[in-house]
């Protein structure tokens, strides 16, 4: 059976990486989490003090990041690691989703991501998510989805995560960030958040996890079938 690439987009907290992570799973794929290196990035410039308006200091600090996935056996998740340390923890708090859509927004930054996620993916047999990938990362994607939910929705999931992480925030300051971040990951010039011709569109408003992962690997399901049926012919 041939292995394919799936490509989710869609906007923040709509469940894309739970989505994706658990569909890699079941299919026995990898999983690249596209939001978590642009996270990653963000960290290391907030760390270095780099300032996203000069050029010269982006491009110098993208030389000196490299991020890596591992996966923890004792607990069963996949690592973001930045310089060979731990920081998935780190890159998923609020003063990180404030300023990520900015730093993603640079064209430096993307063409470096875009470039490393093309690497990882090359081989097939990956679920990757993100703002870019079925229009800019992998445009020949077998499965392509774009992922929207109501903004009221997608607030309340996101203030559930970070509660869980014991980050009590303001569900108003949440829909305004999510609000900005739409708003930046929309009208950036360089590969802007929007639904490929050739995605199926999925709301997840009123959809379990469980169901949204059902719906992605019911069409990858019938995408392999397409492909085997061409391979037999």
């Amino acid at each position: 059976m041939p292995k394919i690439v799936i490509a989710i987009d869609g906007y923040s907290s709509c469940g894309k990486s739970t989505t994706a992570k658990e569909v890699a799973a079941r299919m026995g794929y990898g999983y690249i989490d596209t939001g978590a290196m642009y996270r990653a990035v963000s960290l290391f410039f907030i760390r270095e003090h780099v300032s996203l308006s000069n050029t010269r200091e982006v491009m110098a600090a993208l030389d000196k990041i490299h991020i890596t996935f591992n996966h923890n056996n004792r607990t069963g998740k996949n690592e973001t690691c930045l310089n060979g340390l731990n920081v998935e923890e780190e890159i998923r708090k609020m003063y990180i989703s404030n300023i990520v859509s900015e730093v993603s927004a640079i064209p430096e930054v993307r063409w470096a991501m875009v470039a490393q996620q093309q690497k990882m993916g090359r081989r097939r047999g990956v679920v990757m998510d993100g703002r870019d990938i079925g229009t800019k990362v992998f445009p020949d994607a077998e499965v392509k989805v774009f992922m929207t939910a109501d903004t009221h929705t997608r607030a309340k999931r996101r203030q559930q995560e970070l509660l869980a992480k014991g980050e009590l925030v303001n569900l108003e300051d949440i829909i305004k960030n999510l609000e900005k971040r739409d708003l930046i990951d929309t009208t950036r010039s360089e590969s802007p958040l929007v639904q490929a011709p050739d995605a199926e569109l999925l709301d997840t408003s009123h959809m379990t996890i469980e169901e949204q992962v059902d719906w992605v690997i019911e069409r990858a399901d019938r995408r392999l079938a397409e492909l085997h049926r061409k391979k037999v012919k």
